[in-house]
């Protein structure tokens, strides 16, 4: 049982909060816009920096009433969880040192909780937020949004349906060049928060895009890990304390192998992540700077390129799509799909119906736990010497 305020509004618009997302911020603002887009949610808070100004600042140019912008997040949850018209659900969209403290905040305060990836720093932090979720009953989203661009959920069914017979092999790589020169000393802001390990956490590569890996090859596929085997190096600059090219051998409980290589030195590269699963009755291929595109090859046929938009997808697949084929979609649609799941279960909830497994297709505080143990797992095998590690 959820448990929101009595005497909040239900008008079929939920009211949300940010913690981070000043003006110039990147993905804090791909979130702002993400949830706005379906018209389910409106912005009514926010603690958009640790510089008070800032949030002032920030809260004026988007129209927000001075009472509702906060010097912290703790000021914020406990205000906005004691008012009547407070927020239904927070965006927490900060470097990642402060998202277990201001989402453990938030759920105190009975409001569900959309979290940046990685959750937390490490994996007791990420299992004390599912705890504390599950107890009182409310809806945690971490937004590993590739899981919910349409050709990803067209991969997901027709492995699920058996189109590509029993996976065997996983190749998947996401390899970026934007570090390949020190550009923490160059002012980059984005450059400095990730390469300093008391904001990225234990891991830089592995944690900022790795993880997309893992989760997009599970949200896939289905497949749990049973044994990891990595190796990270930390190029592009001397005296870099974080990971940014990593290997990683995989084992699946299901007899499956996997190879993932993440890199942010691969020059010529800008955000490449790719997917390949090789079943016993065929293949997809999967490539994000061409996500409106499925390569599929079943074994003695020629292959296809599926195209999104078009009446063959699978119909879970086919209503992600927001435009007619043709017509590029990308981060922002798959960004504002989570979203639209998200708050969908959200005012579900809030009408007291059941929640399906549909409703909960989003990744959830689960996904998020499964993300910090594969960066935790990755650092301990190669600091181990790159030795094979169980995942549980």
């Amino acid at each position: 049982m959820i448990e929101g305020k009595e005497g909040k509004a239900r008008s079929g618009v939920l009211r949300f909060g940010m913690v981070g997302g000043a003006s110039g911020s990147f993905i804090a603002d791909v979130h702002r816009k993400a949830a706005l887009f379906d018209g389910q949610a409106e912005l009514v808070a926010g603690c958009f920096s640790s510089k008070y100004e800032r949030t002032l600042a920030t809260g004026e140019k988007l129209g927000l009433d001075p009472e509702r912008l906060y010097r912290d997040f703790d000021e914020m949850a406990e205000k906005e969880g004691a008012r009547e018209d407070g927020i239904d659900f927070v965006i927490i969209a900060t470097p990642n040192y402060a998202h277990y403290a201001a989402a453990k905040a938030f759920l105190l305060q009975g409001i569900h909780v959309a979290c940046d990836k990685p959750l937390t720093f490490e994996v007791e932090e990420a299992e004390e937020l599912v705890r504390i979720a599950e107890e009182k009953g409310l809806l945690f989203c971490v937004t590993y949004a590739y899981s919910q661009c349409p050709t990803v959920k067209q991969a997901q069914m027709m492995v699920k349906n058996g189109d590509i017979g029993e996976i065997q092999v996983i190749m998947a790589e996401y390899p970026q060049g934007w570090l390949a020169t020190e550009l923490e000393k160059e002012g980059n802001k984005q450059a400095a928060w990730r390469t300093d390990p008391k904001q990225a956490g234990i891991s830089n590569c592995v944690g900022d895009i790795g993880s997309h890996i893992e989760n997009t090859i599970s949200y896939i596929t289905g497949l749990e890990i049973d044994e990891i085997c990595a190796r990270l190096d930390n190029f592009g600059g001397e005296g870099r304390p974080l990971d940014t090219n990593a290997h990683i051998l995989l084992k699946y409980k299901n007899g499956a192998v996997g190879n993932y290589w993440c890199s942010q030195v691969a020059i010529g590269y800008d955000n490449a992540l790719a997917v390949r699963i090789f079943g016993t009755k065929g293949t997809i291929e999967w490539y994000q700077e061409a996500s409106n595109y499925l390569k599929v090859v079943k074994a003695g046929e020629p292959p296809q390129l599926l195209s999104r938009g078009n009446g063959y997808f699978y119909p879970e697949a086919a209503q992600m799509s927001r435009i007619p084929s043709g017509h590029p979609e990308g981060l922002y649609e798959s960004f504002a799909n989570t979203y639209l799941k998200f708050t969908s279960a959200i005012l579900k909830l809030q009408q007291g119906l059941e929640l399906t497994e549909e409703d909960l297709d989003f990744p959830d505080v689960k996904a998020g736990l499964q993300g910090v143990k594969f960066i935790h797992r990755c650092v301990e095998s190669s600091k181990k010497g790159s030795v094979w590690v169980k995942f549980d």
